[in-house]
């Protein structure tokens, strides 16, 4: 299954998202915290999606944004947490 990851972004506010037919299916949600940082404070795959690596794709779109915003990011959220602090290659963005 393809997993084609959408953002949204609303003032101080955004998310990560896959959706199929209208139906959030996955969803990583941040909010800015200052104009320097994105704090990521949830992250919640659907069961259809399980498995599929979803939640981590959603964490990589993340910091692909954040590197190219030149911005640092502080995982609240116990999964984006789990996965940034165990992978060497976040280190560049990781920021608290």
């Amino acid at each position: 299954m393809e997993i084609n990851i959408k953002h949204r972004e609303d003032g101080h506010r955004g998310a990560f998202y896959v959706e199929e037919a209208g139906q959030k299916l996955a969803e990583m949600t941040y909010v800015w915290s200052g104009s320097e940082r994105i704090i990521i404070d949830h992250t919640e795959v659907s069961d259809a999606l399980r498995g599929t690596g979803a939640g981590k794709k959603l964490v990589a779109a993340g910091a692909a944004f954040a590197r190219a915003k030149g911005i640092k990011v502080l995982p609240l959220c116990p999964f984006a947490k789990k996965v940034m602090e165990g992978d060497a290659s976040y280190a560049d963005i990781l920021n608290g």
